[in-house]
């Protein structure tokens, strides 16, 4: 008698498969067996009639309590941000600050809710999300997305990030609500140093939050040089703190849309200290004029992601938690149209983004964790050139239903 599977997939494509058509079976959570065809029988059995099956998506950085939000905070920060090299960057996250004075997680949670829908619609099931975290939004961002990290549990994994988005040195009372989000229990540290207003305050920003990590044990997410100014070098102090501090392969950068800048003697120097630190970069190359170098950082053997940042906010006026299209939009804004460039982003989707957010088993194997999408699609240049949501998600082995409100 033939092996029992929970659930197999029949009449799939892999990415290593090509046109083979390729069986595989599920086991209590994890994949059991990948072949020509299955060598037993399945509880439940999925056609995936010619369609492409890779890991599910993984969002590395999406600011989830801001979500739908643009109408509120108004469209000031908008031209800021983007516009004129990105040298008003800050000029855009103080002009969207004072919106959220009106914060208030009953309001958040359903546009939460909304964003957490759509993400599973397509096929993302992994997202570390952030919340600002500061004397205007005090704890009430943090609060929805806890709420909605356990109301969505075992369909998507809401990474909880508290985030000082005004700074712990410019904004009075930060730090100490940082430390009552991490007492509540937010699963990542976050920061964004560059926002201080000197070198000095910079520094002090970087390392009160690893001060932090270090008595809760927690990972570190910071947004870094996201600036139109080659001399900002948050970057550098946050993976040399990393290091000192032993947290290799814990600490993630996000944007460092600075380093399109750098000189290239330095940007080599930069990108050796991330390999050295085990610093992954998450990239969002569609929210702003300036993007890291992912290509060049993926040869040089760093970790990359792509991230959704923003949907509907101060700081971009569209999204959908599609991260096929937010791999799309940046195939062309870093002029990645080869196929061996799709193949990274779509790397950057799923597998080197997870390894950035520190999942594990996240790949498509033997032994691999069975969160996977079946595609309307042949391959990767089909499945990003058409975005179309999954015909299939799964998660943890189960098949997943999913319903947009």
């Amino acid at each position: 008698m033939g092996k029992i599977y929970d659930l197999a997939i029949v009449n799939a494509r892999t990415r290593n498969t090509g046109s083979s058509q390729a069986a595989i079976g599920i086991t209590q959570g994890r994949i059991s067996m990948i072949g020509p065809s299955l060598d037993g029988e399945a509880k439940k059995t999925i056609d995936a009639s010619g369609g492409l099956v890779t890991e599910s998506f993984v969002n590395g950085h999406l600011h989830l309590c801001k979500v739908y939000t643009l109408e509120m905070a108004g469209q000031s920060a908008l031209g800021e941000y983007q516009q004129g090299g990105m040298g008003g960057a800050m000029t855009a996250i103080e002009r969207a600050a004072e919106f959220k004075n009106t914060y208030d997680a009953k309001w958040i949670l359903p546009n939460v809710r909304k964003a957490c829908d759509l993400a599973l619609l397509y096929g993302n099931t992994h997202i570390r999300a952030f919340a600002d975290v500061d004397s205007k939004a005090r704890l009430e961002g943090v609060k929805a997305l806890l709420a909605a990290r356990e109301e969505y549990k075992g369909r998507l994994d809401l990474q909880v990030v508290a985030f000082p988005q005004d700074g712990i040195l410019r904004e009075e009372g930060a730090l100490s609500y940082m430390k009552e989000a991490m007492s509540l229990g937010a699963d990542v540290v976050g920061g964004i140093p560059w926002i201080e207003l000197t070198r000095g305050d910079e520094e002090r920003h970087v390392e009160e939050m690893f001060r932090l990590a270090a008595e809760f044990d927690k990972d570190v997410s910071m947004l870094l040089d996201d600036v139109g100014d080659a001399d900002e070098r948050t970057l550098e102090m946050c993976v040399l703190k990393g290091l000192a501090q032993g947290w290799q392969g814990r600490v993630t950068a996000q944007h460092c849309r600075a380093m399109s800048l750098y000189n290239e003697n330095y940007f080599r120097k930069i990108a050796a200290l991330m390999r050295k630190a085990g610093v992954g970069l998450v990239a969002d190359p569609h929210t702003g004029p300036l993007h890291a170098r992912v290509r060049d950082l993926a040869a040089a053997g760093v970790n990359v992601a792509l991230g959704q940042d923003d949907i509907a906010d101060a700081y971009y006026p569209y999204g959908r938690c599609n991260m096929l299209e937010v791999a799309f939009l940046a195939s062309h804004l870093m002029w990645m149209t080869k196929f061996e460039d799709m193949e990274l982003l779509y790397n950057m989707v799923t597998t080197s983004a997870a390894r950035v957010l520190g999942l594990r088993g996240h790949v498509l194997e033997q032994g691999g964790t069975a969160d996977l999408v079946v595609l309307p699609a042949e391959d990767v240049y089909h499945a990003i050139w058409d975005h179309q949501p999954p015909s299939h998600v799964i998660r943890n082995g189960l098949e997943i239903t999913v319903g947009v409100n």
